[in-house]
């Protein structure tokens, strides 16, 4: 599982003094960084291997500003191509949001999915859990 902590910042807020619903999947993309570089150590763009198939984000509690948010980040799922990253946000020992996203490893020149690499499936193994275990 991979960890990230962030203080929200006075933007993040909405009109009903809580973290804005939009700001959840922006934030799960930042803390999927540590797994980007798995595929692109130095996230060049250009040299970019993922491409993104589904989101989900399933609000729980509300998040305030004011307090760190801690983000975990592990895999439920690992295919031949693809993979399903699970998140959550917690604020104060409380689960504010959980989210999805399902990753294809992409060959951009021939526009189709792409086995992943054995290397890096060696190290995405090490990140796979079940929901239940990184709730708590």
């Amino acid at each position: 599982m991979f960890t990230r902590t962030l203080e929200p910042a006075f933007y993040d807020t909405d009109a009903l003094g809580h973290i804005n619903n939009t700001r959840l999947p922006a934030w799960f993309e930042w803390a999927r960084n540590d797994l980007f570089r798995l595929f692109t150590p130095n996230l060049d763009p250009r040299k970019w291997a993922l491409i993104m198939a589904r989101m989900d984000v399933e609000y729980r509690a509300e998040l305030y500003y004011g307090e760190e948010v801690e983000l975990r980040t592990w895999l439920t799922r690992l295919g031949n191509s693809s993979f399903t990253v699970t998140q959550q946000a917690w604020q104060g020992g409380r689960l504010g949001a959980q989210g999805n996203t399902v990753m294809v490893h992409y060959d951009h020149a021939a526009k189709r999915a792409a086995p992943l690499p054995e290397a890096i499936r060696a190290e995405l193994q090490k990140h796979v859990q079940e929901p239940a275990e990184a709730e708590s």
